[in-house]
């Protein structure tokens, strides 16, 4: 089957999309790779809270699907809306890889050891939040461009460290600056973060046949519980909101299963976490996601939740 892939242009979406169609290719199938410019990448210079950030990075390549230019899309699962457009499914999700977040720094090896004042780069809301919840002496400044740009703009000092997502430093074998990944009870990763997610036409039956093997059913109940608990709360992939699902640690026979969520005002690091453990047997991946929103909204979080979708007029991005 011949399959063409839509996909940004940056150095890590054609890192993605090339990893699936190599899987691709080795089925069988003959593949191309169409590049899309998407609204995120235009404005480069510009804010996500400026510009709103729901479907910015996807919007473009959703179009080129709708109108069979491409099969699939290949998207950082933390960039895709919870909720799809009609004509559209995720209709796999590959095995996850580390979901964490890291420091990158060139002279301090932790998040503690940044000295006080120091100017952190980030460009997610929830990223400032956490970081000022653990260290409120710190200064996080809007840090956008692609994994290259950051990195370059570290080495010439323009701060002291950068928060990244730990997948796409891996993936592009940026790893020398990694100083510490960010374990998710103190740093709660986004929702879908360390997942890609695969996106096609909901009727195109032949194309999700085709690509069903690339689905990891550990993953696909990990990222559907933690997308079900962002829905519940109203959240973007901009909304300080953390969300984490994993099979717990300690348990060797794969049985129970652990979520922790967080969510905190970049304004002031005030913060509302929660963690919770149950069996894997008794609770459904969407159920799961939905009793975390639950026991995040008893814990006190609404207010915070409303706060940071309706932030006061002139307040930073």
């Amino acid at each position: 089957m011949n399959l063409r892939i839509g996909s940004r242009g940056s150095q890590l979406a054609l890192w993605q999309a090339n990893h699936i169609a190599a899987l691709l290719r080795g089925h069988g199938h003959t593949v191309e790779i169409e590049i899309i410019k998407t609204t995120g990448d235009r404005l480069q210079e510009v804010t996500f809270a400026q510009v709103g950030s729901k479907g910015m990075f996807t919007k473009e390549i959703e179009e080129a699907l709708a109108e069979g230019r491409v099969d699939l899309a290949v998207h950082s699962l933390k960039d895709l809306p919870t909720e799809l457009p009609a004509p559209f499914t995720l209709a796999a999700t590959p095995p996850r890889v580390d979901p964490r977040d890291v420091l990158v720094s060139v002279k301090y090896h932790s998040l503690h050891a940044l000295p006080h004042g120091a100017v952190v780069g980030t460009s997610s809301q929830r990223r400032r939040a956490q970081l000022l919840a653990l260290r409120p002496d710190i200064q996080a400044v809007e840090f956008r461009g692609n994994v290259d740009t950051r990195l370059r703009k570290l080495a010439e000092g323009q701060v002291g460290a950068i928060l990244l997502a730990a997948a796409g430093l891996d993936r592009l074998e940026k790893t020398e600056w990694i100083r510490e990944r960010l374990e998710p009870h103190h740093f709660c990763p986004a929702a879908g973060q360390g997942s890609l997610g695969i996106e096609t036409r909901k009727d195109d039956a032949a194309t999700i046949a085709a690509i069903a093997f690339l689905n990891d059913p550990a993953t696909c109940f990990a990222v559907t519980a933690e997308r079900a608990a962002l829905a519940a709360l109203g959240g973007g992939c901009q909304v300080p909101i953390g969300i984490h699902c994993r099979l717990a640690p300690q348990d060797e026979a794969g049985e129970w299963q652990e979520i922790f969520a967080v969510v905190a005002d970049p304004a002031t690091g005030k913060a509302i976490r929660i963690h919770h453990e149950s069996r894997r047997s008794e609770i459904g991946p969407v159920a799961l996601g939905q009793l975390a929103a639950e026991l995040l909204i008893e814990a006190g979080a609404a207010p915070l939740l409303e706060a940071t979708a309706n932030p006061p007029a002139g307040a930073s991005a």
